[in-house]
């Protein structure tokens, strides 16, 4: 990789927009802050781009306030893409191998992985990114590396991850639209692995929860490879809703209730704790237990949605490493202990790590995944995405279709 390379993650949530670019110094390993920002944003809703056009004025508005910041222009970001229409399909390929003396080429990994890819989608439906979970060599199974190996019959596993077009569009357009290109697209819980997870984490099996403000993406990870992941639309912005309907309040005096006051768990108590409506003299009454009620119905929902997509896949309560909770909604009190309790499984709450100088917060896990992912890509001398098809990869492929 280039000396001074700069690379910039761009997350774009039903909460904000966050920023953030590195740049990377003598060692390529250890990438530095060079600027981050949040702001705000108009027209998603959970995790969804559904107006073009104030999406694009947001970015636009922000990159502006960021390059004046940090002194340098972003031509390129790693975008996310988030929403519940993300979905995962596995399938297998298989082929003769070329090679007269039966060693595997590059070629037949190629060949086996579009044999893979060769299945009908609905006309509104489009994978992104295709990941091999293991070969198969003569009936062999467990091969990670093929290439070089010798046999008859190859084959691939993989896993097809995708979302509905028509919302992929609104997302490339917002971005394009703001005057940057887009590097790459990461589907929202992926990135955030890429910041979270250790190598020995996904080796025995683990479960990776980024609760968000719109959204909580879930990502299931064994013996090293994605197994499964999937995105709820519930977030910690709607224990916020709640909150207002409950209290009968402002959304602006709800947050402040939740960060001020809230927990997974409350104790017994009579007491009832006073605050000022913003704007509004009179004080507001309300008990921690109706308080707490609140805030324990929507984790519990949360937490019965990725216990749910567990059983699916048989690994409720049968993960090692346990799940390992991020994202901006981990910040209430005890939901470290509340999670024990509702998933039955080992659980803490961890934050991003790679790039020196970053802040320790949750928060910040998904946009430091997408920077990571652009410097993997970097180093890889992958092609970058100019608003037309995904070039076929090393190792890992995606395909997008405008």
């Amino acid at each position: 990789m280039r000396r001074n390379t700069l690379i910039t993650g761009v997350d774009i949530g039903t909460g904000g927009i966050k920023i953030l670019a590195v740049t990377i110094g003598e060692k390529e390993s250890d990438p530095e802050v060079l600027g981050i920002t949040q702001a705000p944003v108009l027209g998603v809703r959970k995790g969804t781009v559904i107006n073009v056009e104030e999406v694009s004025n947001s970015l636009r508005s922000a990159l502006e306030e960021f390059q004046d910041v940090v002194g340098q222009k972003i031509d390129s970001a790693v975008i996310n893409l988030s929403g519940s229409h993300i979905f995962v399909t596995p399938s297998k390929g298989v082929v003769v191998v070329s090679r007269a003396d039966k060693e595997i080429s590059q070629e037949d990994i190629e060949r086996v992985m579009q044999a893979a890819q060769t299945f009908s989608l609905p006309s509104n439906k489009e994978i992104l990114e295709v990941l091999p979970k293991e070969f198969i060599i003569d009936g062999e199974k467990g091969i990670k590396e093929p290439l070089g190996l010798q046999g008859v019959r190859l084959e691939v596993e993989i896993l097809a991850l995708g979302g509905f077009s028509p919302y992929i569009k609104n997302l490339t357009k917002a971005v394009l639209n703001s005057g940057i290109q887009i590097s790459d697209i990461a589907i929202s819980p992926l990135a955030s692995s890429r910041s979270i997870l250790t190598p020995r984490q996904k080796e025995l099996g683990v479960a990776l929860l980024d609760i968000g403000a719109g959204t909580s993406g879930l990502a299931v990870f064994e013996e090293g490879d994605l197994i499964h992941t999937t995105i709820f639309p519930v977030g910690s912005a709607h224990i916020t809703n709640d909150i207002a309907v409950g209290l009968k309040t402002d959304i602006d005096t709800a947050e402040r209730i939740k960060i001020e006051f809230g927990s997974c768990l409350w104790k017994a108590s009579k007491k009832k704790e006073k605050i000022k409506k913003i704007g509004k003299k009179e004080p507001l009454m309300f008990s921690q237990k109706m308080l707490g009620n609140i805030i324990e119905a929507r984790m519990s929902e949360i937490f019965d949605l990725t216990n749910k997509e567990l059983k699916k896949i048989s690994r409720q309560g049968k993960l090692p490493s346990g799940v390992v909770l991020t994202g901006g909604g981990v910040k209430l009190p005890r939901i470290v202990e509340f999670a024990k309790k509702e998933l039955k499984l080992p659980c803490q709450i961890e934050y991003p790590s790679g790039i020196i100088g970053l802040e320790k917060d949750p928060a910040l896990s998904l946009v430091s995944g997408l920077v990571l992912r652009g410097i993997d890509l970097e180093e890889d001398s992958l092609p970058s995405f100019q608003g037309g098809f995904f070039s076929k990869f090393k190792k890992v492929f995606r395909i997008f279709i405008p």
